[in-house]
């Protein structure tokens, strides 16, 4: 088993007499307080998103050009059989030192990859029940499993599900839910550790700490399966929970969240009392990677002073994919303040190197020792073999459905296309992700085939996606419809083809662009465009660009007062994760639109069929409403009606227009940041 690496970043150690008083109540004032004094490690992964193997990725250096022309080195990270090995480890440390310790996850467990396709929670269930964890956060994509199974997975799981600000009591599928808790204790005596069941009569010889759960306050206006659930106000929420956890003498506070970066150190700085906020939801990989060329988004361990002045929190999160580990030490006094947050995040790659993106052109033994020296001395990356035992239950009872799955071969992929949300992400420069742009020609190229072209009679003039809407890169190879579907663009939405005034579009690209500009900000929302391109200045705080291309190939400014037809996927049609401009525009304006969805057949062919769509409205919980024409819905998965018409967008674009499958050679996206 490979040690675990030493910790060597993000350092915080509070000197003699001077303390990150996490506890924001004078010591006086606090009754039948825990005063035991705790030293607590917590390794935590957040957004796995089903990546159950390993994503191949690289890193590069300058010190490692005599191994490559660029110091690139291609392998894979991650898995969760790698996971596994990287936490037993961590526990086993712990027990040695006796040392208290809790596995968290940060949410998204679900979607992203084909194995959640075929198996819903059902894989996510058998193999987190597997890793060990102590708590995980509810996320936004567990909704994508609708609510039974997600009500399944939560009551067949071996840790609880957490999150304090929502209400659960008026959704049938989830008010019986036991598992899903709003906070879980934990008493610690050095490496043992109880779970408790009640706050009333709290161990006095034992250090107690809550971990309480927080969800996105806004879940209704991104995730389209939430039922009758109350999303509660995610600050006044988690303030009403830890006060009431430390009248009972808890003052040793996690929060395990499932927010984003930005809304962690927003959390941090307006309640008062929490130790350690332990996130997910914006894929951050918190620390300087940028001498293994994965940028920098901002510090692990990070320090937010809380709203009383008096008390600090401390913010960490794991990046994506199961691809890194993060592992942060606390101490707490005995009165429950902070006098120390240190740790990193550390990428866990195979011990195969190869010289290029394909996996042909393996690394000899030589070359290898060089990497694997380098990897010895950086604290930020570690060479972890895989649990036997997980990947052998993966590859028997999971594995061979998942490769039967993938379909035919639409095209072929020369190097590898990467895919950063935003601009200044990893390694991308000011142009950001060169996947977004593939799919939203993709879009544009389906919506103006003839065979589309004769139902909606709607010739489209440009088309738009959000960043959050691609899931993946697109791995060098052969490359297959099960990519598309099951991978790349996973979550079955409709495609839109729809009439909306310049203005609009323009207000939406300048508004959805300055929200992620922050390090730290969720870049979900974030634009890209086909047949369109547009430059954004930031010392301009606007766009000074934006530009679509006719049908002739020249490009012309976007009108404001013009009426476009555009194509996207029907989620952010409607307007959700940010993109309100486009929901208030039809909420103000009826204008044409069709979502546009599959008939399947018995002979395994389709047709498509159009619902034309009247109308977007909010309903009294802020829900966004879809009126079709008729009252004639489109119902997905119902009399054999299939929405995976984004997908099936792509899958067309490659196959007959694409097939060699490279980056455009025009940039649609330019942020200016003058750095």
């Amino acid at each position: 088993m490979i040690p675990l690496k030493k910790m060597a970043l993000a350092v915080a150690v509070i000197s003699s007499g001077v303390y990150l008083t996490g506890c924001s109540q004078p010591v006086s004032e606090q009754t039948d307080a825990d005063n035991t004094p705790l030293n607590l490690t917590v390794i935590h992964i957040n957004d796995t998103h089903s990546a159950f193997d390993p994503t191949n990725s690289s890193f590069h250096n300058d010190a490692l050009s005599e191994v490559s022309d660029n110091g690139a080195v291609y392998t894979a990270f991650g898995g969760h059989p790698r996971l596994k090995t990287e936490a037993d480890a961590a526990k086993q440390k712990a027990e040695n030192n006796d040392q208290s310790l809790l596995f968290l996850h940060g949410g998204d467990a679900f979607q992203g990859s084909g194995y959640f396709v075929l198996n819903q929670g059902k894989m996510n269930s058998d193999i987190l029940s597997d890793m060990g964890l102590d708590a995980m956060a509810l996320g936004n994509h567990e909704f994508d499993a609708k609510l039974p199974a997600l009500a399944k997975f939560i009551q067949s799981v071996n840790f609880p599900v957490l999150a304090n600000n929502i209400d659960v009591k008026d959704e049938p599928t989830l008010k019986d839910a036991d598992n899903l808790k709003p906070y879980a204790l934990y008493a610690f005596d050095g490496n043992d550790k109880e779970p408790l069941d009640s706050l009333n009569h709290l161990p006095e010889d034992k250090a107690v700490v809550a971990v309480i759960g927080v969800a996105l306050e806004d879940m209704k206006d991104i995730s389209s399966d939430t039922g009758n659930i109350e999303f509660k106000n995610e600050i006044k929420s988690t303030q009403e929970t830890i006060d009431a956890l430390k009248a009972k003498g808890v003052n040793k506070i996690v929060v395990l969240s499932h927010i984003g970066n930005a809304r962690d150190q927003r959390l941090a700085e307006s309640v008062n009392g929490i130790d350690l906020i332990v996130g997910g939801h914006s894929h951050t990989l918190l620390g300087d990677f940028t001498d293994l060329g994965k940028g920098n988004p901002g510090a692990y361990a990070a320090l937010f002073t809380n709203p009383d002045q008096k008390g600090q929190t401390c913010v960490v999160q794991a990046g994506v994919y199961a691809q890194a580990m993060g592992e942060v030490t606390v101490g707490f006094d005995a009165w429950g303040n902070v006098t120390q947050c240190e740790g990193t995040n550390t990428l866990l790659s195979s011990d195969h190197f190869y010289r290029d993106a394909i996996h042909k052109e393996s690394m000899n033994d030589q070359d290898r020792s060089t990497v694997t020296a380098f990897i010895d001395k950086n604290p930020k990356i570690t060479v972890v073999p895989e649990d036997t035992d997980m990947r052998k239950k993966i590859n028997v009872s999971y594995k061979p459905a998942l490769d039967n799955a993938y379909g035919q071969v639409i095209g072929q992929v020369p190097t590898e296309i990467k895919h950063e949300r935003r601009p200044g992400d990893g390694d991308s420069d000011e142009h950001g992700s060169d996947v977004a742009p593939l799919v939203a020609e993709g879009q544009y190229f389906w919506a103006n085939q003839p065979e589309i072209l004769q139902k909606t009679h709607m010739p489209v003039d440009f088309s738009l996606i959000a960043a959050g809407g691609v899931r993946t890169n697109i791995e060098p190879g052969t490359y297959r419809e099960g990519n598309v579907s099951m991978e790349l663009l996973p979550f079955k939405n409709a495609m839109s083809v729809l009439q909306v005034k310049g203005s609009a579009v323009r207000k939406l690209i300048s508004q959805t662009v300055k929200a992620t500009l922050p390090a730290s900000a969720h870049a979900g929302k974030f634009p890209y465009g086909g047949h369109l391109r547009y430059t954004f200045d930031v010392k301009a705080d606007g766009l000074t660009q934006l530009d679509y291309k006719d049908k002739q190939g020249q490009w012309h400014s976007l009108d404001n007062d013009h009426v476009y037809t555009i194509a996207l996927n029907s989620y952010n049609a409607n307007g959700q994760d940010g993109w309100d401009a486009l929901f208030k525009d039809q909420a103000s304006h009826q204008r044409a639109r069709f979502d546009i969805a599959k008939q399947l057949k018995r002979s395994g062919s389709y047709t498509y069929q159009l619902y034309p769509v009247t109308g977007l409205s909010k309903n009294d919980k802020e829900k966004i409403v879809v009126r079709y024409k008729d009252d004639k819905p489109l119902q997905c998965g119902v009399n054999n009606i299939s929405c995976d018409t984004d997908a099936q967008a792509f899958i067309d674009y490659v196959s007959k227009q694409r097939q060699n499958l490279t980056p455009l050679k025009q940039e649609p996206v330019t942020i200016k940041r003058y750095l």
